[in-house]
């Protein structure tokens, strides 16, 4: 074999192994424990959904990225921004006479507010619930627990039973989401207390549970409008 044969086969190996590293580099981000830090809650989900397979989850969780890591988030306008946020007020307050219709509002709200920040339209909810778990990862699991309430059968919702819990439970886990998708982008400064209102509805939520079962009103609309009178 001559010496310029071997040297040809040499680099021909060369590049194939070069290749096939930045292959390797290239389908590492989405695989493994780098699925596993960018999916948080939503990894164990997809592993609990394929019975313990791993490698399946992965494939499903690949395959999201691959569809909806491209999107990119449109911004709010001011005003809409404020339509979004006295329509959850709203639902909140008009938990206490009918939790129910304020699940289903908290549910419609998400879908239209998901749909208004470029997701795919919340008449395709599974669809909708995919591209937010990849953008999302860390709060989308309250959305799906207040869609979940909001289809509930009547039976299995009623008020003053653990159904009412249930709903209580599941506003309070998909306000994480609501302010995710609510709110501004840094460069637009405003609204960045989010995580604060958020454990504040949760023991405002915890206090109207009781009150429910007085047949008083939750304390937030209280303070809310005590706050605009002073």
């Amino acid at each position: 074999m001559s010496t310029g044969l071997i040297i040809a086969l040499i680099v021909i190996a060369a590049v194939v192994i070069i290749a096939a590293v930045m292959t390797l580099r290239a389908r590492g981000p989405r695989q493994g424990p780098s699925l596993k830090r960018r999916f948080g809650p939503e990894y164990d989900r997809a592993v609990a959904r394929h019975d313990g397979d791993a490698k399946a989850a992965e494939r499903e969780l690949t395959e999201r990225v691959q569809r909806h890591g491209e999107l990119r988030e449109r911004p709010l306008e001011p005003a809409q921004r404020e339509q979004y946020e006295a329509r959850w007020t709203a639902a909140q307050e008009r938990f206490v006479d009918s939790p129910r219709d304020a699940v289903a509002e908290a549910d419609r709200l998400l879908a239209e507010l998901a749909g208004a920040r470029g997701f795919p339209d919340g008449g395709q909810y599974e669809e909708q619930l995919s591209a937010l778990s990849v953008h999302h990862a860390h709060h989308v699991d309250g959305y799906r627990r207040v869609h979940r309430a909001a289809h509930l059968r009547a039976e299995d919702a009623r008020d003053g039973g653990q159904g009412t819990e249930d709903m209580r439970e599941a506003m309070v886990a998909a306000r994480a989401l609501f302010e995710e998708l609510v709110k501004p982008a840094r460069h637009d400064g405003g609204h960045t207390g989010g995580r604060h209102d958020h454990a504040r509805e949760r023991a405002a939520l915890n206090g109207g549970r009781k009150a429910h079962t007085r047949g008083g009103h939750m304390p937030w609309a209280m303070n809310r409008r005590q706050a605009k009178e002073s």
